[in-house]
């Protein structure tokens, strides 16, 4: 069989998978807004951590980790650190807005503080900002994914056409079946998505001499790879408590990870998260390995994140590669998948229902949300083509956006003086902080911070402060949540 005929089956296979998952899961009615959006608030214990852990690893994590290890040394060691962070923010943070989703019916993030804090105004600014900034990391995805699939089927795909079927896929079952869909298709890309993460280093290691004789060779000739602040100088101590906060945060707060929240049908499944996020964390290995052996076998390499798919089919069989690379295809389609039915509820909730058409009924608001789940991927498969860039950069603007709500989050869960007024100060001077310093040449590099970090801070600061020199929330909003978290305490 020839490469190109393996190519094209492999992406093929790979492609219609989902389509007949979708199709299994669209099997089940969709009669209300709550079935398409948080399937009805019953998704299974192991369904649910398998969606989320896939939609934790992006293409963010498949591929341009092992860019980040090879360009910049070990920083990227942090991601250990902030996968069990985000396990513990799963606990601590989601245990609580899962709760309180199912005791009030919210769908959207901006449903949870729009209520806990009383405020048209706020709701808006979180839906503005679960807008703005999931759509740039969206972009990640069908970027890598389209490169991906491309170099899987030995070039015959071209990556715009590679992205454009990606999108045309995730809009079919997507459309299909909702959040059930999503979940579904998500089990079988982790299960490739663990394949080809530990598949990758196993190809690769050996052929830097293996894991001894590598970092043996790099302690030799280039040790500045193996210890902070790396070989550019620029990935110290700050850079991976930033990334380490800024990450797991920012990823919670993503409106896919909201929906996730809602849907869960057990508390039982936060109290497990951060053993079972901690212990997936060992794939981690996987890219970390990979990146430091490219810096042996391919040094120089100009374009950092090609560097797992040049590795391969250098050194691996080409099926072998292509199925590892549509590890990578997975990862970002799970996480790209999940974005755009969380944004398509963002739209149809948030906007088009509260503002558009208040009397729309459930069958029509369905409805919207399926077209606006075509309109979400049109438009980021327009982003990918026209706003090229580097997946860790681009990923990095994105979650330090959607972790400044980490704040008012916790705030009003477990702060009783938090406002309305502070919580939307603090976002505001978060988000034009890090946006000055994000859009400003050098800015950052000449203050000496980093910016997700220090919008973070900035946010905090105003958010107390405000709180404290403005009225408290009012007292029947206080009484209301004041006996839910009575009930929380006594049932969780």
């Amino acid at each position: 069989m020839s490469q190109n005929v393996l190519a094209i089956l492999i992406v093929g296979t790979y492609m219609f998978i989902p389509l007949w998952i979708g199709a299994k899961a669209g099997e089940h009615e969709l009669h209300k807004p709550e079935d398409f959006f948080v399937q009805s608030r019953a998704m299974g214990s192991l369904a649910a951590f398998l969606t989320v852990e896939a939609t934790w690893w992006s293409a963010f994590a498949f591929l341009g980790s092992n860019a980040y290890y090879y360009a910049n040394g070990p920083v990227y060691w942090t991601t250990i650190a902030w996968d069990f962070l985000f396990g513990i923010l799963f606990l601590v943070v989601g245990k609580r807005v899962w709760f309180y989703g199912k005791m009030n019916h919210y769908i959207t993030a901006s449903d949870f503080f729009r209520d806990m804090y009383d405020s048209e105004l706020l709701g808006n600014l979180i839906t503005a900002i679960m807008l703005l900034y999931t759509l740039p990391y969206l972009q990640i995805q069908l970027t890598g994914g389209a490169y991906l699939i491309e170099v899987a089927s030995n070039g015959l795909i071209p990556w715009e056409m590679g992205g454009l079927i990606f999108c045309v896929v995730i809009i079919i079952y997507v459309w299909t079946g909702g959040l059930r869909a999503v979940a579904w298709t998500d089990i079988f890309y982790e299960i490739l998505i663990l394949f080809g993460t530990i598949a990758a280093a196993f190809v690769i290691v050996p052929k830097a001499g293996g894991i001894t004789a590598l970092f043996e060779t790099l302690r030799e000739t280039v040790p500045e790879v193996l210890t902070l602040p790396g070989p550019t100088g620029n990935a110290g101590p700050m850079l991976w408590i930033s990334m380490f906060l800024v990450v797991p945060m920012g990823a919670m707060m993503g409106p896919q990870l909201w929906t996730r929240m809602y849907a869960i049908k057990s508390s039982r499944l936060f109290d497990l998260m951060p053993f079972l996020l901690g212990f997936a964390a060992i794939i981690n290995i996987g890219p970390m390995l990979v990146g430091n052996a490219g810096i042996i076998l391919q040094p120089g390499l100009k374009n950092a994140d090609t560097l797992l798919p040049v590795l391969l089919f250098k050194y691996a069989p080409f099926a072998l590669a292509s199925l590892i690379l549509i590890g990578g295809a997975a990862a970002a389609m799970s996480t790209s998948n999940s974005q755009i039915h969380s944004l398509s509820a963002v739209y149809t909730i948030d906007i088009h229902k509260r503002y558009i058409n208040k009397s729309i009924d459930d069958k029509k608001l369905i409805r919207i949300g399926r077209w606006s789940i075509l309109l979400f991927a049109a438009f980021s498969y327009m982003m990918s083509v026209f706003i090229p860039g580097l997946l860790v950069q681009i990923g990095l603007f994105a979650l330090s956006g959607t972790a400044q709500v980490i704040v008012p989050a916790a705030g009003v869960l477990f702060w009783r003086r938090s406002t309305a007024k502070g919580a939307i100060a603090g976002l505001l001077g978060g988000i034009v902080l890090l946006s000055l310093l994000m859009f400003i040449p050098g800015l950052a590099q000449a203050l000496g911070i980093y910016p997700g970090l220090a919008a973070l801070l900035i946010n905090a600061a105003l958010f107390i402060l405000v709180s404290l020199l403005t009225l408290p929330r009012s007292q029947v909003v206080l009484d209301k949540f004041d006996a839910q978290k009575r009930i929380f305490a006594e049932k969780y």
